[in-house]
């Protein structure tokens, strides 16, 4: 609309200083969101996705951070480590890639946990010790399944394949 930041300020009763802030990549939420999608005429839904569209992440960089957890992806919870630090040095914070660390994070959770089963469950029903091993094998090969039938869908598709119906971060 073309505004400055004080007539934004005077038109909806909003600080200065509170949409200083929200230009700068905070988020408005409550009644901040309401006031300022009234005040300029739009949906809050389209308000909050113009401000996550300012940062568009590029197919190349959303690949990247996919494929980032695979070298390590045999250890629960390392396989977050590099997908973060890609995510924090090239400041890509969109949905998507929220998205897919938040699927490794699931993962690992549940990984630690199927593991720990496993072993109650070796000790309780006296299974071999080979039943350790192919329970590793099983969710290391489970997470390379996650990770690559992810990367080839956002090579045709441009979107997740597997993904949460939540995001963790």
């Amino acid at each position: 609309m073309n505004l400055t930041q004080e007539e934004l300020s005077e038109q909806s009763g909003i600080s200065v200083r509170t949409i200083q802030r929200i230009e700068s990549g905070t988020e408005p939420r409550g009644q901040t969101l309401k006031i300022l999608a009234r005040t300029l005429g739009v949906d809050q839904v389209a308000l909050l996705s113009k401000s996550e569209e300012a940062k568009p992440a590029t197919p190349a960089i959303i690949k990247l951070i996919n494929i980032s957890s695979l070298p390590i992806c045999f250890i629960p919870l390392a396989n977050v480590a590099l997908p973060v630090i890609i995510m924090l040095a090239k400041k890509q914070f969109t949905p998507m890639v929220r998205q897919i660390i938040s699927l490794q994070i699931a993962w690992s959770i549940a990984s630690i946990i199927l593991f720990m089963l496993a072993a109650f469950s070796k000790k309780w029903f006296a299974f071999e010790n080979n039943y350790m091993m192919v329970v590793m094998v099983v969710l290391v090969l489970s997470n390379v399944f996650i990770i690559l039938r992810n990367a080839a869908e956002l090579d045709k598709r441009g979107r997740l394949f597997i993904q949460l119906g939540f995001s963790i971060i």
